[in-house]
């Protein structure tokens, strides 16, 4: 059976390419979750894609997650700092999720050096772009043929 991963994206990602290049690059969410499913069709994995600007919407999401997914990739954005709902919809998962953020959150402001939501997940990879997501993906994928 193949196995399926969620990738969820939260606020202002749909804005990537235009929002804060310097920060952020000119890669669009578009073009992350191509190179994404590419890497899983390497992988034999499926991927799905949900983008939010809305906590709701999200913690919806991974709550609906367990029976479907067997693993998440979640960027959570400016929530990542601030959302105890999303942290604690991942911890009610159980699943494994890997938190990841495209820009270095510990060397921008003091504020975005707090991570709510990573203490609950397996694992944080930030400061690579988008092989940031490419990097999670191939490690939730090595864990899960483990298992």
């Amino acid at each position: 059976m193949v196995k399926k991963i969620l990738v969820i994206n939260g606020p202002n990602l749909n804005l990537l390419g235009t929002r804060e290049t310097k920060i952020y690059g000119r890669t669009t969410l578009a073009q992350i979750n191509q190179m994404i499913k590419k890497e899983a069709a390497r992988l034999k994995v499926k991927v799905e894609f949900f983008q939010s600007n809305h906590e709701g919407e999200i913690v919806d999401r991974i709550g609906r997650a367990g029976n479907k997914y067997a693993a998440i990739i979640i960027n959570p954005a400016a929530y990542t700092h601030t959302s105890v709902a999303i942290r604690d919809a991942i911890a009610a998962v159980k699943l494994p999720v890997v938190e990841v953020h495209l820009s270095n959150i510990y060397s921008r402001e003091d504020f975005r050096h707090t991570s709510l939501t990573a203490p609950v997940c397996l694992a944080q990879i930030s400061g690579f772009g988008p092989k940031s997501y490419l990097l999670a993906l191939e490690g939730l994928v090595s864990i899960l043929c483990r298992e």
